[in-house]
C-alpha cells in the first residue's frame, strides 16, 4: 500500500488455518492490511495491543468461540465492526451475536464478492462511528455516545464496575459547621463517568433499580464505619417502585435515622401510584426527604404536595450570580420564606463565590453546599470556611 494512503485493518479469526489463509490472500489482494489469529483468545490479545477498523471471525471455535470473543471485543471497543460467520447457524447464537452489537451474522458458504464489499461497509461504519464519538466528547455531550443497546450494554457494565462515591458537604453558615454530605455517583471509567449519563444509560437498559440498589449499598458500607455523618442519597423516582428501598433488612435501612433521601424535580412523579403512601413507609424506617433540583426541574406544586419534604434544595441555576441578578435574589428570597413558613429546610447548591454565599445567606437560607466550601471528594472532605 502506498505511503500516506489510510491502512483498512482487519483482524481475521479462525481455527482452521486453511480458512484464514483465504480471507487473509483475498482481503490482502484489495489493499487490506490483514492480522490473524488461530483462537478466541489469541485475537484478543491482537486485540489489545492494536486497534481494528473491522474483525471477521468464525463462530464455532474451541475455547473462547466467535460470541464470547465479540462480547470481549465490547468490553474494549464499541465501535469496531465485527462480522461473525458460522457453518451451523443456531437462533441462540444469532440472538447472542444481535445482543453484542455484531455487525453481521453470515452463513457458510460465502460469495466472495458480497463480503468484500460487507467488509469495506463494516471498515466504513467503523470510522464514522469513532468519529461521531470524538465528536460528541469534544462537544461534552456524553449522555449521546452510545447508539446500540449492545454498546449502551457494555458502555454501563465497565462503568457499573468502577463505580465509587464522592461525597461533598453541605454546610451551616455561618456557623461554619458541617450539616450533612451527599453521595455523588462516579464512576472511574470514563466511558460514562458522567453521572446524568450513567443514569439515562440504566434507563435504556432497564437497570435503574440494579444502579439504584449498587449505590444504597456501598452508601451503607461509608455510613457503617462512619463516626455518625449524616448523608443526602439520591433516589429517582422510579426506585420509588422497587421493594429493596422499603425493606426494613436492607443495608441503608440500618442508618435511615442518618440518611435523607433526595428526589429529584427533574423527573415526573406521574407514572406512580400511592406515592404518598410509599414516602410515609420510607418516613416510618426513618429516613428525611429532600426535592432536588428546585428551580430546574418541573413547574407546578405537585411533587412537593405529594413528597411534603423536610429539605429543598434550590438548584445552582437560581444560585448561580444571585448577588448581581435581581431576579434570582428574588426568586431564592421568596423560596427561603416559604421553606420557613412551610417549616422546610432550605439548601443552596452551587455556591461558588463569597459573595453568592453571603446573599443567600442573607435571604434567609444558611444551608449552603457548592465548591467555594468543598469539591466532591472521598469521604470525608473537610470544608473550607
Amino acid at each position: 500500500m502506498e505511503e500516506g494512503i489510510q491502512t483498512n485493518r482487519i483482524l481475521v479469526v479462525d481455527d482452521d488455518s486453511d480458512v484464514r489463509a483465504v480471507f487473509e490472500e483475498m482481503l490482502e489482494l484489495h489493499d487490506f492490511e490483514v492480522v490473524t489469529a488461530a483462537s478466541g483468545e489469541e485475537a484478543l490479545k491482537h486485540v489489545h495491543a492494536m486497534q481494528f477498523d473491522a474483525i471477521v471471525s468464525d463462530v464455532s471455535m474451541p475455547g473462547l468461540d466467535g460470541v464470547g470473543l465479540l462480547r470481549a471485543v465490547r468490553e474494549r471497543d464499541l465501535d469496531v465492526a465485527v462480522v461473525l460467520i458460522t457453518g451451523a447457524p443456531t437462533v441462540q447464537s444469532a440472538a447472542q451475536a444481535v445482543e453484542h452489537g455484531a455487525f453481521r451474522y453470515l452463513t457458510k458458504p460465502i460469495e466472495m464478492a458480497a463480503f468484500l464489499d460487507l467488509v469495506l461497509d463494516a471498515v466504513r461504519l467503523s470510522r464514522l462511528a469513532r468519529i461521531k464519538r470524538q465528536a460528541l466528547e469534544h462537544l461534552g455531550n456524553q449522555s449521546r455516545q452510545f447508539g446500540d443497546l449492545a454498546s449502551v450494554d457494555m458502555a454501563f457494565e465497565r462503568a457499573r464496575r468502577g463505580l465509587w462515591i464522592a461525597c461533598q458537604p453541605i454546610v451551616e453558615f455561618p456557623q461554619r459547621r458541617v450539616y450533612a454530605y451527599e453521595a455523588l455517583l462516579r464512576s472511574r471509567d470514563e466511558t460514562l463517568s458522567n453521572p446524568v449519563a450513567l443514569l439515562e444509560a440504566a434507563e435504556r437498559l432497564g437497570k435503574l433499580h440494579e444502579l439504584g440498589r449498587t449505590v444504597r449499598n456501598m452508601v451503607a458500607q461509608i455510613l457503617t464505619v462512619a463516626k455518625g455523618e449524616q448523608m443526602f442519597v439520591n433516589v429517582h423516582p422510579a426506585d420509588l417502585d422497587d421493594p429493596t428501598l422499603f425493606d426494613p433488612y436492607a443495608p441503608l435501612s440500618a442508618v435511615a435515622d442518618r440518611v435523607v433521601l433526595e428526589l429529584t424535580e427533574r423527573a415526573p412523579l406521574d407514572g406512580l401510584g400511592d406515592v404518598r403512601e410509599r414516602i410515609a413507609a420510607l418516613r416510618k424506617l426513618g429516613y428525611r426527604i429532600a426535592i432536588d433540583d428546585i428551580g430546574a426541574g418541573y413547574a407546578g406544586f405537585n411533587s412537593i404536595a405529594q413528597l411534603e419534604p423536610e429539605i429543598m434544595k434550590v438548584d445552582m441555576v437560581l444560585v448561580r450570580d444571585v448577588d448581581s441578578n435581581p431576579t434570582r435574589k428574588m426568586l431564592v428570597g421568596a423560596l427561603a420564606s416559604l421553606c420557613h413558613e412551610m417549616d422546610s429546610h432550605m439548601v443552596a447548591e452551587g455556591i461558588e463565590t463569597a459573595a453568592e454565599r453571603d446573599t443567600v445567606v442573607g435571604l434567609g437560607c444558611n444551608l449552603l453546599q457548592g465548591y467555594l466550601f468543598a469539591k466532591p471528594a472521598e469521604p470525608f472532605p473537610v470544608p473550607t470556611f
